[in-house]
């Protein structure tokens, strides 16, 4: 890290809000991103070897390679998200590195997404719509395009934490009953606040729910947590909704099931090799896609910002970053 006075050069990967830009001009000796997209394999090896602080997203993929070829003035990785996947932990602490995030902001935004995706798979929103733009539309019909209520239907919540909770509020407003599993149980008082009923066992959890929505952080303990077996005991019709990370859900066997009738419709917002999708999901009546737009909005993206100078600043001025990331946190 430079010496007291002097400014870190940061180097950005991605196109981040405008006055977020600014102010890391300001702040810092920052490399902003030219052009929005993502940088190569060996783009991120001369960044590393250069910068003081890293500021990636969830599209570089900083792997054990990218960080042995960090300088040794490379002390922080200052993420651009929540999530930390992208990011070997491991290898940055081996190399004493500390690496951050900007959790907390995106909260209620992709809560909005989730129940807006249960709501289009359930009422088959996408095909309406669809149906309209193609002008294949003949007029109202008694038994045209019909979905099902939400209302008294069961939710079961994969990972309760800051967004499963979100949802939950949501989704009780339009009559839905919280389930939710989850590596340990909530408080009492959420609980209570929520009406929500706590399932140790995912698989029996998955049996009874009408819909399934996936809110838990990718970790390596959650790589295909719901895979071809887990698919298999969802209650028949049940729809999947995922606003997490892509490869929690074996897309694969998602789509054999989504396939033979199995599972009802999914609503997915990320997907296991993004930006690729798979083709047969692409053809699907029953599936709602949207490209990763959870957090995409004005207030959540600047809030980002925010966090991510707010940890640089606190690193260079020698205080833990608020938001410092730990091993055993994921």
């Amino acid at each position: 890290m430079p010496n007291s006075g002097t400014r870190p050069k940061v180097v950005v990967t991605r196109k981040l809000p405008e006055p977020i830009e600014t102010r890391m001009m300001e702040l810092f000796d920052a490399s902003l991103a030219e052009c929005d997209q993502p940088m190569s394999r060996e783009q991120l090896k001369v960044a590393v070897s250069s910068a003081d602080v890293l500021s990636p997203t969830v599209t570089d993929k900083i792997d054990a390679g990218i960080i042995e070829a960090a300088g040794p003035q490379l002390k922080l990785i200052a993420n651009y998200g929540a999530g930390v996947d992208h990011i070997d932990l491991e290898a940055a602490h081996a190399k004493g590195l500390i690496v951050t995030n900007t959790p907390g902001v995106l909260t209620e935004d992709t809560a909005d997404i989730a129940m807006a995706l249960i709501l289009a798979v359930v009422r088959r929103i996408g095909e309406g719509q669809r149906l309209v733009r193609a002008q294949h539309w003949e007029g109202w019909a008694p038994t045209g395009l019909m979905g099902k209520t939400v209302r008294g239907k069961r939710l079961g919540i994969v990972g309760m934490g800051r967004i499963g909770a979100a949802l939950a509020r949501r989704a009780r407003a339009f009559g839905l009953s919280i389930h939710y599993h989850n590596r340990r149980r909530v408080a009492d008082t959420i609980e209570e606040e929520l009406e929500a009923t706590y399932w140790e066992s995912l698989n029996q959890m998955l049996s009874r729910m009408d819909i399934i929505s996936v809110n838990c952080p990718r970790t390596p303990g959650t790589f295909h947590l719901l895979n071809a077996p887990r698919l298999s005991v969802m209650k028949e019709g049940a729809v999947i909704i995922n606003t997490s990370r892509g490869d929690v859900i074996d897309e694969s066997a998602l789509v054999r099931g989504l396939s033979s009738g199995r599972i009802g419709g999914a609503g997915l917002d990320v997907f296991e090799h993004e930006p690729v999708v798979t083709p047969k999901l692409l053809k699907m009546e029953n599936v709602v896609l949207t490209p990763h737009i959870a957090s995409a909005t004005i207030e959540a993206r600047i809030a980002m910002g925010e966090k991510l100078i707010a940890n640089i600043k606190a690193f260079t001025d020698h205080h833990v970053p608020p938001d410092r990331v730990l091993k055993s946190m994921f």
